[in-house]
């Protein structure tokens, strides 16, 4: 109902509706009104009519607002104070009902004040409260620096967009995904906490300018249905001076707080040469706790695409000076069209006949560099003829240079096509039994070129092979067990690369690995554990199909089970090992032939779904192909430490979410809340 024009007067006193924010209040002995600031149309502004009809006019009038983004501007940078309409408005313009806002676990609402927060949107409802979840939710997953709510662009577009929304402070975003990480928190530990084998841990190192280090734990295991799954525990910051000792001290308080250290079978480290100490001592409190596998022969795991980054970093500053006169020969090649003519000319000379191109490598990607050198050694005669008829270019390569780029680019290939496998993306890990073939191919390809005549060639492959046995002495042994719990391969795959590696040895060393997985399923045939698991999912499987007089033989399956093992403790193993390997296709799935093969094979199965979780590999493709490290965003390195591990973990942990969740139930739960 519309009123006569009065002049407005002075409110007595604060109104606490949000709703006010955009009306004047005007009293009057006869009656009180409610003046628009926007269109100055006059409503009753009486006690008794409540708000409704004020918020359903806001709609109407804020539809036909324009924002004028210049003007907002320009009043920030002028430092105006006095309150502006929505017409022309500036974020600064709405009082805030608190000064401060509390995080959402301590923020309490009644049902009156429930309402008065709401504006009615056509049979919706805002939720102030909701959206500061999402909001929170979208900084974490999608990496977002929490100070952006404070950023005027990001106000102006949600002020056009829902202008009921309170606005929030960066202090007060952190303390919503502090919130949302304890939540989240609390799921992942259930999980881990019900999970029936065991995980296996990865820690990464991270560095930042400031030569503040960082390390990650992540849990690597397969679940009840045969999924890998991987999820960030901790995100920690280390002191400046962090000795090997403390840092064993951190990661173990970790593995206490998650309450992990009874499932822990395996610790992967970044570095290959390094943190001896560290997994020893480590090792060493496990084996106090419980009993450890395999005599913790298989416990102490390092990442093998470390190992082959510091090969392939060998190998390419050991041809720093010819690679650089092969980029200046391309640069020559390229300076002018006259030149490029000519070099295709001697190209058709030597006839050449290759697709690739001459390019400039990117020298910070060393693939990158391996491209640009394979494509150089396709035109190797065409560079030749080129320095026979070209006085001003100079830089190319003579006949033994060109021959040691040669054989050196050969193994560079073996080692980018090894990193392209080994490379985990954020969807996909690779299981272990991958690792076995590859990385026997490089220890042959080294034994091969430490006999190479040229002495160049064969003293780098020594000082390279020495890493390589370092590595190969730690994880050898755990990459063939995996190998034989791939049913394509078995013992036959490391016979068959045994007997290239160490020749007359070869005997010795494969019966080395066979006893060592006897040792091991002997292990998992007196874990009461692993017995129980088995049981109990057998149970659990009998249960969900038959009635409730089938569940009181739930006993005599075990009894049936634990019997069955004393008759043929080695049964389970022996069957697998005699039995024909399975025939090698491209679109095998080890994880899913182990669910299948699960009441085959109930022991080895188990030993299965433990080993072929473990992280043999933690560096991406991006890493893996550069000479630094993990370095950290700059917007995380400005937060405080607690911050910093919510936002990376709960990140990791809600896009795992959002994976195993279809993009409809994505939208199950709308942002505005339907009207009941």
């Amino acid at each position: 109902m519309e009123v006569q024009n009065e002049t407005p007067a002075k409110k007595p006193k604060r109104l606490t509706s949000v709703v006010w924010n955009h009306f004047e209040r005007v009293r009057k002995p006869e009656a009180c009104y409610a003046v628009c600031v926007h269109c100055e149309k006059k409503l009753s502004g009486s006690s008794r009519s409540g708000t409704t009809h004020l918020r359903n006019h806001l709609m109407r009038c804020l539809k036909k607002s324009n924002f004028d983004a210049t003007q907002i501007l320009a009043a920030k940078r002028k430092g105006k104070e006095e309150q502006v309409t929505v017409a022309h408005v500036s974020y600064d313009n709405v009082p805030r009902k608190y000064e401060t806002v509390l995080p959402i676990a301590c923020h309490k609402f009644d049902q009156e004040s429930k309402i008065d927060e709401t504006i009615n949107q056509g049979g919706v409802k805002f939720d102030q409260e909701r959206s500061r979840i999402d909001l929170a939710r979208m900084i974490m997953l999608h990496d977002y620096p929490p100070s952006m709510v404070e950023h005027i662009g990001f106000k102006i577009f949600v002020k056009n967009l829902q202008p009921m929304f309170e606005f929030l402070t960066t202090s007060v975003v952190e303390s919503d995904c502090l919130t949302i990480y304890a939540k989240e928190r609390q799921k992942v530990f259930e999980i881990i906490r019900n999970l029936h084998g065991r995980m296996s841990l990865a820690v990464g190192f991270w560095s930042s300018p400031e030569n503040i280090d960082y390390i990650s734990l992540t849990a690597n295991y397969i679940d009840d249905h045969w999924k890998y799954q991987r999820k960030v525990l901790n995100f920690l910051t280390l002191d400046s001076f962090q000795t090997e000792d403390a840092l064993s001290d951190l990661l173990i308080k970790c593995l206490m707080d998650w309450d992990v250290d009874q499932k822990l079978f395996s610790l992967t480290l970044d570095d290959c040469f390094r943190y001896d100490s560290l997994a020893t001592r480590i090792r060493k409190w496990l084996a106090e706790n419980q009993p450890i596998l395999k005599n913790c022969e298989l416990f102490d795991t390092r990442c093998a695409s470390h190992l082959v980054k510091s090969l392939l970093q060998d190998l390419m500053e050991s041809i720093q000076n010819m690679t650089e006169k092969i980029r200046e020969s391309v640069r020559f090649v390229k300076t002018s069209l006259t030149t490029q003519g000519k070099f295709d000319e001697f190209a058709q000379q030597a006839a050449i006949n290759t697709k690739k191109r001459l390019f400039l490598d990117n020298q910070m990607s060393w693939n990158s560099t391996y491209l640009m050198l394979e494509s150089v050694l396709e035109y190797k005669d065409a560079f030749i003829l080129l320095q026979e008829h070209e006085p001003t270019y100079t830089t190319c390569l003579s006949d033994e240079e060109w021959q040691r780029v040669g054989s050196i680019t050969s193994f560079i290939k073996l080692l980018v096509e090894v990193l392209n496998i080994f490379s985990p993306s954020q969807s996909k890990y690779p299981t272990s039994n991958i690792f076995f073939p590859e990385i026997c191919d490089v220890h042959i390809q080294l034994i091969d070129s430490c006999k190479n005549p040229d002495e160049f060639i064969s003293s780098l492959a020594t000082k390279m092979k020495i890493k390589f046995d370092k590595y190969w002495n730690k994880s050898g042994l755990g990459l063939a067990i995996a190998a034989i719990l791939d049913p394509r391969f078995k013992m036959k795959l490391v016979e068959y690369y045994y007997e290239q590696i160490y020749d007359t040895d070869a005997p010795d060393r494969i019966r080395e690995v066979s006893e060592a997985i006897h040792e091991l399923f002997d292990d998992y045939s007196v874990d009461s554990d692993s017995l129980d698991d088995i049981a109990g999912r057998a149970g659990t499987s009998l249960s969900s199909t038959s009635n409730a007089t089938r569940d009181r033989l739930r006993d005599f399956d075990k009894f049936l089970h634990e019997t069955s093992n004393q008759q043929s403790s080695a049964s389970d193993l022996d069957k697998y090992l005699e039995e024909p390997v399975f025939p090698r296709n491209y679109d095998f799935n080890v994880l899913n032939w182990w669910k299948v093969h699960t009441a085959r094979y109930p022991i080895l199965s188990v030993i299965a779904r433990d080993i072929l979780c473990v992280p043999v590999s933690t560096l991406t493709a991006e890493l893996a192909f550069t000479a630094g490290g993990r370095v950290l965003d700059d917007h995380l390195r400005s937060v405080d430490p607690d911050i910093r591990q919510a936002l990376i973990c709960g990140q990791d942990w809600l896009r795992m979410e959002r994976e195993e969740t279809s993009t409809s139930s994505l939208y199950a739960v709308p942002l505005a809340v339907e009207l009941t």
